[in-house]
C-alpha cells in the first residue's frame, strides 16, 4: 500500500519505509515520518552537493561557512571572532583554529579594531572575496539543479512550509551582524 498522496508510479525510499511501518505497527500514526524522513534524506543529498561544490573550488565546507559569514557582513567584510563563533555555533578554540588556517591561506587577515584597542577584527582579503564568491556561484548552480523539479510557485510554497517547521527551533528576530 502506497501512502495516499503519492501516485503509484512515483515512489521513493521513504514510501517503502512508511509502508513497512504501517504493516508492522498499524496502531501508530507514522505520517510525520513522511515529512521528516524526506527532509533528512534531502539534507544528506544537499550536504553531498555542497561538499562537491566547495571541493570544486578547493574549499572545505567549514571554510565556506566562515568566509560567507564575513562576505555577508558587507564591506569591509570584517567581524570580531566572537561574532563569527556566535554565527557559526562553534567553540572559541575551533574558531581560533579556523581563523588561523584561513589566515595562512591568505583568505582572511586579523586587524586591530578601530573602536577597541583590545579587540581584533577578522577581515576577508581580496583573495578571500574571490574564493567565496566563486564557491557561492558553484553552490547556487548545484542547488538550482536540486530544486529544478519544482516550478517557482512550488519552490515558494515549499520554502514557506519549511520555514514554518523551522521557526520553533530558529525563530529569532532579524539582527545585524555588527
Amino acid at each position: 500500500m502506497i501512502p495516499q498522496n503519492i501516485s503509484s508510479d512515483a515512489t521513493d525510499e521513504v514510501d517503502r519505509i512508511i509502508l513497512a511501518w504501517q504493516i508492522e505497527r498499524p496502531d501508530l500514526d507514522v505520517s510525520p515520518m513522511e515529512v521528516y524522513s524526506r527532509v533528512a534524506r534531502l539534507a544528506r543529498h544537499l550536504d553531498l552537493a555542497r561538499k562537491a561544490a566547495f571541493s570544486a573550488q578547493g574549499m572545505e565546507p567549514w571554510e565556506f561557512d566562515v568566509l560567507s559569514v564575513l562576505r555577508r557582513a558587507a564591506a569591509p567584510y570584517s567581524l570580531t571572532p566572537g561574532t563569527l563563533l556566535q554565527e557559526l555555533l562553534v567553540s572559541s578554540g575551533t574558531m581560533t583554529n579556523r581563523i588561523d588556517r584561513l589566515e595562512k591561506k591568505g583568505l582572511v587577515k586579523r586587524t586591530p579594531s578601530p573602536h577597541d584597542r583590545r579587540a581584533v577584527l577578522v577581515t576577508l582579503t581580496d583573495k578571500g572575496v574571490t574564493r567565496v564568491d566563486a564557491a557561492l556561484k558553484e553552490l547556487l548552480q548545484r542547488e538550482s539543479e536540486l530544486v529544478s523539479p519544482l516550478d517557482e510557485d512550488e519552490r515558494a510554497t515549499l520554502s514557506g512550509l519549511l520555514r514554518r517547521l523551522l521557526l520553533p527551533f530558529e525563530g529569532t528576530p532579524v539582527r545585524p551582524l555588527r
